[in-house]
């Protein structure tokens, strides 16, 4: 391969050049006639021509280099074709494609489009055609991107949301059983207070120190006392 279809990225020449607002294109092209005049008339239009490619995979090395705000790329080149790689591209998001072709079949616009292409222009290249599609292919770009990351916030909120309402379900379901078992062991204290003979006091204790020593839950000690005195008399209290 001739130096010229080396791979090239364009170099800032001075520090305050990164502050230019100039749209950044990769172009793709096998053929370096046709590619330097496709980087003469993008220049020409306020383009900043930042990488060149003479195949499909360089394109796509320089596309993840240098990350353009648009890639030209030819349909025709060697190793890999402009459609394939037009495809990584696209799956990867890393910028909008514009076709190059020199053929007008649907089926290759098909394959274009189907690939993830925003637009194409065939040749010969003119101005009229590829300046339109290239700014048609970054607004379309910009307007997916903007949509994916709408999609993104609404997600990470909805998110968000879930995670606080699964906080509130729990402290909510955690209010209810200590509830419950508050009542429970009312009623149970209420039992041992009727049946058993115990004081308030004391039967508030037998509770709690049985809890304890045996290690059982209170509700299911409540539940306990109250299966077993809820339909008997009253019995003598047996406190430990």
């Amino acid at each position: 391969m001739a130096e010229q279809d080396e791979p090239q990225t364009q170099q800032e020449a001075t520090p305050g050049a990164q502050e230019r607002h100039a749209p950044t294109v990769v172009v793709a092209e096998d053929e370096s006639v046709n590619r330097m005049d496709l980087v003469a008339m993008l220049e020409d239009n306020g383009y900043d021509v930042v990488g060149q490619a003479a195949n499909g995979e360089e394109a796509i090395a320089l596309t993840r280099e240098l990350k353009p705000d648009v890639v030209c790329m030819d349909v025709k080149m060697p190793h890999m074709d402009g459609i394939t790689a037009a495809s990584v591209i696209c799956d990867e998001n890393l910028a909008p494609v514009v076709m190059l072709t020199a053929f007008s079949q649907a089926d290759l616009v098909k394959q274009a489009i189907g690939a993830g292409a925003m637009a194409y222009v065939t040749k010969p290249y003119e101005e009229s055609k590829l300046l339109p599609a290239l700014a048609v292919a970054m607004g379309r770009f910009a307007e997916i991107n903007d949509l994916l990351d709408s999609v993104e916030r609404g997600e990470q909120a909805l998110a968000e949301t879930q995670e606080q309402l699964k906080d509130a379900e729990a402290k909510l379901k955690k209010t209810q059983d200590t509830l419950e078992e508050r009542k429970l062991v009312d009623r149970a204290k209420g039992l041992l207070m009727d049946k058993a003979n115990f004081s308030e006091q004391g039967a508030f204790r037998w509770i709690q120190k049985t809890s304890m020593d045996q290690r059982i839950p209170k509700k299911r000690l409540a539940m306990a006392i109250i299966e077993k005195y809820g339909d008997e008399p009253a019995g003598e209290p047996d406190e430990q």
